[in-house]
């Protein structure tokens, strides 16, 4: 099953959950007036019983009304239980988190194609330079852009789509397609070192894109599920930086290994690795400086980091992260080109994505960089920054723009 086949699975799945949640509402509401009369009885006997074996338990000595009121509450407390999420409900509280995450990049792409298709008069040439400005502007990126205009030429005609509906879900599915067909093979998954040994994780980006506070959510996630963590500050240009590191490792009860300000980051680097690697750390993330990312001196640098990382641990850096700020656009996609270039970059964190109406930047990504975005974040909380799926950014993308 492709990608937009689940999509409309989905689609049709949540449908069909509102058509029974709304039959459930009349139902209760019908069931809630004729049950009534039952529940005012049913609490005139409680006040009555109460009402008598109160003064009993007093009269009798075996406690006090006070020492009743503590043995009542102790007893409400053992009938509540914690529920556990089934499978069904985890999947959609994921769900949920992206469609909110991605509202302002849905709202932003259902106005960018309500609007063409407002104008929508026939497939002709006007119409795919329509649709290839109305990609770019969603910052699907050029070549993607007019890959899915070249492509459509054909399937339109195939599909002898002529009503604005068809040839929306005919662009709608192409892109998907294609974004699906760019991802085959790509790793999404983070990648550790055998059960017993330090994974390292290199963190890199400009500055201003979030990825000291990435490092900081990230922690508390692995902090949480168990594993030991350690951190290293060796951005130790930008003032604060290592300052923001530890106030993050003191709210995830992570350590944090800094050097004086303006000290070598590789030394650093040296200092963290050497601990993690002797008191058997599960995970050590190295946040590095974020300086332009077309500086040749932070290039060579970001080089001696992981010189320094392989001596002390062969297999290392396990992970390149890239951490790109989603409302820069086609910026990020420029800094992800010049960081590729640079270094062994493996994956990217795709931060603030609640904060623009451009989501086709993921598209982008795929697209001209074949690199997976591991992360996405879509607010300030821990929790808000997931791993990245697929299946449900493109369903929070164009949910409300498909016909079920």
């Amino acid at each position: 099953m492709g990608l937009f086949d689940i999509f409309r699975k989905k689609k049709n799945e949540t449908v069909e959950q509102e058509s029974a949640s709304e039959s459930t509402e009349i139902l209760s509401e019908s069931e809630s007036n004729s049950d009534a009369s039952e529940d005012e009885q049913s609490t005139a006997v409680s006040e009555n019983t109460s009402a008598v074996t109160q003064p009993m338990m007093e009269q009798v000595g075996l406690v006090n009304e006070d020492e009743a009121k503590i043995w009542q509450e102790a007893l409400d407390k053992q009938k509540i239980s914690t529920p556990q999420l089934t499978e069904t409900e985890t999947e959609t509280t994921e769900q949920q988190i992206y469609d909110a995450g991605l509202k302002k990049s849905r709202t932003g792409f259902a106005d960018r194609f309500n609007r063409f298709l407002a104008n929508f008069r026939s497939v002709d040439e006007n119409f795919f330079e329509d649709l290839e400005e109305t990609l770019v502007g969603a910052d699907v990126g050029f070549d993607m852009a007019i890959k899915i205009s070249d492509e459509l030429r054909e399937e339109v005609k195939l599909k002898n789509a002529k009503r604005k509906e068809d040839v929306r879900d005919v662009i709608i599915k192409k892109m998907v397609d294609l974004y699906e067909a760019d991802g085959i093979n790509e790793d999404a998954t983070m990648n550790f070192a055998p059960k017993g040994q330090t994974t390292v994780i290199l963190f890199v980006g400009v500055n201003g894109v979030g990825k000291t506070t990435t490092i900081g959510k990230l922690a508390s996630k692995y902090q949480k599920a168990g594993k030991s963590v350690l951190l290293a500050a060796a951005d130790t240009f930008r003032a604060g930086a290592t300052k923001q590191l530890q106030e993050w490792g003191e709210r995830a009860h992570v350590p944090v290994v800094a050097g004086k300000e303006k000290a070598d980051p590789a030394s650093v680097v040296f200092a963290a690795v050497e601990k993690a690697r002797d008191e058997n750390y599960d995970v050590l993330f190295v946040d590095t400086a974020g300086r332009l990312q077309n500086n040749v001196n932070l290039m060579q640098e970001l080089e001696k980091m992981k010189r320094i990382i392989q001596r002390e641990i062969p297999e290392a850096p396990h992970e390149v992260l890239l951490v790109l700020d989603a409302t820069t656009g086609q910026n990020a996609l420029q800094q992800a080109k010049l960081f590729k270039n640079s270094s062994d970059v493996s994956g990217i964190v795709l931060t603030k994505m609640d904060g623009t109406a451009k989501g086709g930047i993921v598209f982008a990504i795929r697209n001209e960089m074949h690199l997976p975005v591991k992360w996405i974040g879509f607010g300030e909380k821990a929790s808000d920054l997931r791993e990245f799926k697929p299946e449900e950014f493109v369903y929070g993308l164009f949910k409300e723009l498909v016909e079920s």
